[in-house]
């Protein structure tokens, strides 16, 4: 890992749940490089205008990792760093579930899972009824697919025919109570979201140019990216480690976290 980038993410993804007491560090370890790629290769955003109308939008509906998300958008320069010091605290301004318009870059809210898809094959058809050029981005957890509601999202989309979403799957393959195959069996993920009618790819979820290259494929239909992931990314006590779904890391842990991210 030699992207100075993705290592202050992470940094700061690990400094933040230290001081608030907060867990989910795994789940916003295992989409640092997604996310990466999204805002600093892909995403047309300015932090500048963060309300333009043509943007592209991106929706983090495994919002328990929220973390991960507003520690990219401070490094891409929507809102300082300080602000980060105010994540889900007394007084604090950043609530630990996505809440629109707490910071700039947000764009729906988020909590409990099975509804960012909906929300952003809503976006899609608007845009589309708008002549509005911008693209919509989803980020779901695999655990998060187990929600009916997914795949009526998905279905809708396929009958539209909408060209102008994208969902992510985080395959960590862990979810709270336990492997997510085993929860429910999603070794054919990807045959699921083609036969659905979407236009499905598997990636490295780890590899920003693999991701990259793929988000960039052009598709007429809607287009499903499972990215192979692990929980916990980037520090080795922490990787495919299920307790880390609920822990933060104390200060010594913290310590070491830091120190190995320094080594790579």
């Amino acid at each position: 890992m030699n992207n100075s980038g993705i290592k202050n993410i992470r940094k700061k993804i690990l400094r933040v749940t230290n001081s608030s007491k907060t867990s989910h560090v795994g789940s916003c370890l295992s989409i640092v490089e997604i996310l990466y790629v999204l805002y600093f290769k892909v995403l047309r955003v300015d932090p500048g205008q963060p309300e333009k109308w043509e943007r592209d939008k991106f929706i983090l509906s495994k919002a328990h990792a929220s973390v991960a998300l507003y520690s990219t958008l401070s490094e891409r320069g929507f809102f300082p760093d300080e602000i980060l010091e105010k994540f889900h605290i007394n007084d604090g301004i950043l609530p630990g579930h996505l809440e629109k318009g707490i910071v700039p870059g947000i764009e729906t809210s988020g909590g409990s899972l099975g509804h960012g898809l909906s929300i952003g094959v809503g976006m899609a058809i608007a845009n589309k009824i708008d002549k509005n050029p911008g693209h919509i981005y989803v980020l779901l957890g695999d655990g998060e697919c187990n929600e009916g509601s997914v795949w009526e999202a998905v279905m809708l989309a396929s009958t539209l025919k909408l060209n102008n979403i994208t969902g992510i799957v985080d395959f960590n393959k862990l979810q709270s109570y336990g492997r997510t195959n085993e929860v429910i069996n999603q070794k054919n993920m990807v045959k699921r979201w083609n036969v659905f009618g979407w236009d499905s790819y598997e990636v490295n979820g780890h590899d920003i140019n693999e991701i990259e290259k793929v988000l960039r494929f052009p598709h007429n239909k809607p287009k499903a990216i499972i990215a192979h992931t692990i929980k916990g990314k980037g520090i080795s006590f922490m990787e495919d480690r299920l307790e880390w779904h609920y822990k933060s890391p104390n200060d010594n842990e913290l310590f070491k976290a830091i120190q190995e991210l320094d080594k790579k």
